[in-house]
Parts: structure tokens; sequence; C-alpha cells
């Protein structure tokens, strides 16, 4: 419903606030609106700006915005008490304006790439049914078609397409216990894991037939270790390594990119130096604190992480990192200016701004205090820009430009 007289609030870290006329876009296509279950929707008193309770009828309503799009603000709400923290999605507020909504968002990259309108579902079942009667033995092809059927994982539906980046899982092991994970959850975690974690091992030859069948029916197409279904890839370097090198020694066609949380610096060289293209590092802070205690990393440092990084860059890799934002937590000025130095030391190329998906309460609870001005996730992005020249700010893996080139 639309209140009848109070204005939409947002939220930013612990803090409701109104939300600016120029925070708002019309809701772009792909997104969706869903019910905050144990919340109390609020808004804003528009005589007096104050923040009001809307009734205890009223619950919160959120928006799931697609790729492309930054987050500005979340929604605006209380808690109900005893609520259940919210499953691990990235909402964002939402409000309502001469007949059509609007959010609070920004974009932030070419939405039309990763626009699941953009992909007929009869394509991607058809796509399916012929991928997996070529390759009857192929394990990985099996699981990424529940991937892109059941899940709708647009990463997924092009390995089958042959179109943009391809997903290449590759193991179920993994050296973080991020809270946020989305494939895998502790038994006695409040929410569960929104997907299912890969539970083979896939081999070399699988991994190089979906590799290479990508790559001949897209030249310039990506293909990427690491994805929501899996842990991190690098634990299995080895044979990362092995499949980099067969697919080398028939194609220089292709770019092989590795999503990875950047930790285990010596295995990632290797992974490197066999010919890797693109890395995307994770991360959700530059301050040890915050990182460690969001990744909980098993046996690594932040250190290692910016290790990882730069020699990549030195490599002549492409990186990014997917920086996983939040309103009121990464535009904190604190986090800003241990980000750029971050970035500058490590020589990193792309920003990916991904909204982090997550409780707002359950991850506050569980990282350190936020200090310093808040300036607004804008903000953070033309600070970026400024601060580091030539830095490029999006929401996904790119190819990189024509002239670009691994190493001679």
């Amino acid at each position: 419903m639309n209140h009848p007289h109070l204005l939409p609030a947002g939220r930013t870290g612990a803090y409701l606030t109104d939300i600016r006329p120029q925070e708002w876009i019309p809701l772009p296509d792909g997104a969706s609106l869903v019910w905050l279950p144990g919340t109390r929707a609020v808004g804003v008193h528009p005589e007096t700006g104050e923040i009001t309770d809307a009734g205890p009828q009223a619950y919160a309503v959120g928006a799931l915005l697609p790729q492309g799009f930054t987050r500005l603000l979340l929604p605006g709400y209380v808690k109900r008490p005893g609520a259940e923290p919210l499953p691990l999605f990235g909402y964002t507020a939402v409000g309502w304006y001469e007949d059509r909504f609007y959010v609070a968002a920004d974009a932030t990259d070419d939405p039309a790439l990763w626009d699941p309108s953009a992909v007929p579902e009869a394509d991607v079942e058809q796509a399916v049914r012929e991928t997996l009667r070529a390759h009857p033995d192929n394990r990985l092809f099996e699981h990424l078609s529940h991937c892109a059927l059941t899940y709708g994982c647009m990463t997924a539906k092009n390995t089958f397409l042959g179109r943009q980046e391809a997903a290449l899982p590759v193991s179920s092991a993994c050296n973080a216990g991020c809270v946020g994970c989305i494939s895998e959850q502790p038994e006695d975690a409040p929410f569960p894991s929104p997907q299912v974690r890969l539970d083979f091992r896939p081999s070399v030859d699988e991994l190089v037939d979906v590799m290479l069948t990508h790559i001949r029916r897209n030249p310039r197409g990506i293909v990427s270790f690491g994805q929501g279904c899996e842990g991190e890839p690098s634990t299995r370097w080895m044979d990362m390594v092995r499949a980099i090198r067969a697919v080398r020694e028939r194609t220089a066609d292709g770019y092989i990119n590795v999503n990875t949380n950047g930790g285990l610096t010596k295995p990632l060289q290797a992974v490197v130096d066999a010919g890797l293209d693109l890395m995307r590092v994770s991360i959700i802070s530059a301050l040890e604190d915050h990182y460690n205690a969001y990744y909980r990393p098993r046996g690594y440092t932040l250190k290692d992480v910016a290790a990882t990084l730069r020699y990549a860059a030195d490599q002549g890799v492409y990186t990014s990192i997917n920086y996983l934002v939040f309103p009121g937590v990464t535009d904190r000025e604190e986090e800003i200016e241990a980000m750029v130095d971050f970035l500058r030391r490590t020589g990193v190329r792309l920003v990916q701004m991904r909204n982090l998906n997550i409780d707002p309460e359950y991850y506050l609870e569980r990282i350190p205090p936020q200090r310093g001005e808040l300036y607004g996730m804008r903000t953070v992005m033309d600070i970026f820009r400024e601060e580091i020249p030539g830095i490029e700010i999006g929401s996904y893996s790119h190819v990189p430009p024509e002239n670009w080139k691994r190493r001679a």
C-alpha cells in the first residue's frame, strides 16, 4: 500500500533518515519487491520531518536490485519484538511516486548485459537440453543446469547460452567462514543459505570441457572459477593450473578469470603464472578488524589478500575487487580512507560495487563499531574516481579493453 500521508524513510547503518529527491531512480527492470517479515514500517512526517511509525499493521517493503545498480539506502523500518533475522538478500529503500515505484539507488554499470528479461527462459531450457545431450558425462554441466533452471543464476545461464561470463565452480571447500555466505551456513544459523554448494570435485577434463565449449561459442567470453555455489576455488589450485594450461595449449581466445578471497597467495601466484587473465577478489573492508569479523579467515590475513592482488597486477592480470557494500558502513570516513590506500597499493583496475546480502541488524552486531563521518554511497564512488586516476567503477566483471593484453 501507499501510505496516505507519510513519506518513505530510508536507513543508513543503524540510523533512519529521510530520502532526498536526487537519491531516487525509477524501479529498474529486473528488480523485485519483497515483504520484510518481522518489521514495522516507518515514514517521514511531511510537515515536521520526524520519523514516524506507520502503524501496527504496516510491514516494510524492500527492493532487490538487479546487476548494474548500487543501493544508496536501506529500507526504513524497526524490528518487531522477537523478529527473526531477514533472509540473505540485499534490501533497498523503495517508494511510490506518480503511479510508479522508485528506489534509492544509482546505476553504476550497464544493466542490459545482466537483465534477466533479456534471456527468454525457453531459450535457456533449450540450450540446457542441447548442452546436456552433447556432454552427457560432464557432471559440471549437470550441476550448472540446476543453477540455471532452479536458482535463475545468470552466470549459469550464460554457460549454456555462450554469452558473456560463464560459471566454472571447482571447490566445495573454503578457507573463510563468511557471516553472510550464500552457499553454506552452520546448522545453528538463524537463516538458511539460499542455495546449495557444489558437492563433488569436478575433474580437470570436466573443467576444460566447460571452458573450451564456452570460448568456442564466444571467443571474447569469460570463464570464471569461483561462483556463489562453491567455496574458495584456490583450494584446488593445482587442478586449476592444469586446466588453464590445457586450454591455453589449444586456444588463445577467451578470458580466464578467478573469483577468489585472495587469501592463498602462493597457490594463486601459480594460477596467475599458468595463464590467468582476470582476477576478482572479494572484500568487505580495508580495515583489518572489520574484514576479520565478516570473513573469519582461516590461515590468512588481509595482508595476504593485498599481496595476491599486487602480484597479479604486476604480472599484467586485469584485477578487480568484489566490494561488498553497505550504506552507513562503506561510506564512513575511516573506511573510505583505508580503501583508497588499499586500491593504490594493490593496483586494482576495477571496483565492482556489490550490495551486501544480509540482515542489517545481524551484520551490524557482528562487526566493529563504525567511526567517522558519513559521506553517502555516491560520494564513495566519486572519491575513488578522484583519488585513483583511471580506476573503473562498475557492478560486475568486464571484458578488458580491446587494446589490453595479458602479457607479451
